[in-house]
């Protein structure tokens, strides 16, 4: 297995993934950007910063795969609930991603990315697995209560589409239309669809994983930060963890 790229576009998202790396680890600075070279649990990887938004993200990714030569890659951070099915609190694996705000009518279709012919990115299904059996793990540990209460119900784990746009969304009229024209999409975010395309045209592997923030609506930015300072790098670490501790990414 080559390095494995994990990709984060706020520090909170990251922290304790970059506490835990090993001594020793190297940091390079590119593009205004650190990107952290070592082993985490006994699997090589560069963590990097990607900052806010789809150009950040897809510029975060090229150099990671292209300076760092990561084999696949992994986006994690929050997100906004978009879905009835869908909590604050719960984790939402991507089985694919698409851009919402994508739009070149009518020289393309709503959402088509211009000369891939295509909406959607599809993860890798194997690493997506992956991804949910160790986000049951952590939703069933005492790592998850504190987001457990704020649920009222233990962290669920869901598998679906999650849509990319570069809006934060905090209007309950502009979600609803989002769900009205969108009712597959589990959540809202703003790097993953781009780095999926990165991905895509690269030819690497890549997962997204999310965790529910906020439900999009007037009180996302609130309840966005409250998680964001609290609960963001706990998710990310108290997931990620057993999968890299397992070895399952190196066999496979």
């Amino acid at each position: 297995m080559g390095r494995l790229a994990i990709l984060g576009a706020l520090h909170e998202e990251i922290a304790d993934l970059l506490a835990a790396m090993d001594p020793g680890a190297a940091t390079f600075r590119i593009a205004m950007r650190d990107f952290h070279v070592g082993t985490l649990w006994g699997t090589p990887c560069v963590i990097a910063l990607s900052r806010i938004g789809k150009v950040a993200a897809a510029a975060t990714a090229c150099i990671a795969i292209q300076e760092f030569k990561a084999s696949r890659v992994i986006f994690t951070g929050l997100a906004g609930g978009l879905h009835a099915d869908v909590e604050v609190g719960d984790v939402v694996v991507a089985s694919a991603v698409m851009q919402y705000d994508m739009d070149a009518r009518p020289l393309f279709g709503r959402h088509e990315i211009p000369l891939l012919g295509r909406e959607r990115f599809d993860a890798d299904p194997a690493l997506g697995r992956l991804l949910q059996d160790s986000a049951a793990l952590f939703a069933r540990s005492p790592a998850a209560m504190p987001a457990a209460g704020a649920a009222r119900r233990p962290p669920k784990v869901h598998h679906g589409l999650i849509a990319t746009g570069d809006v934060f969304v905090n209007d309950i009229e502009y979600a609803q239309r989002l769900r009205q024209a969108l009712p597959e999409a589990l959540c809202l975010e703003m790097e993953g669809g781009a780095t999926a395309q990165v991905c895509y045209e690269f030819g690497v592997p890549f997962a997204l994983l999310r965790v529910i923030s906020d439900r999009a609506d007037h009180a996302a930015k609130s309840d966005f930060t409250d998680f964001l300072v609290n609960l963001a790098r706990v998710y990310s670490a108290g997931i990620l963890a057993p999968l890299l501790q397992s070895g399952a990414l190196r066999q496979a």
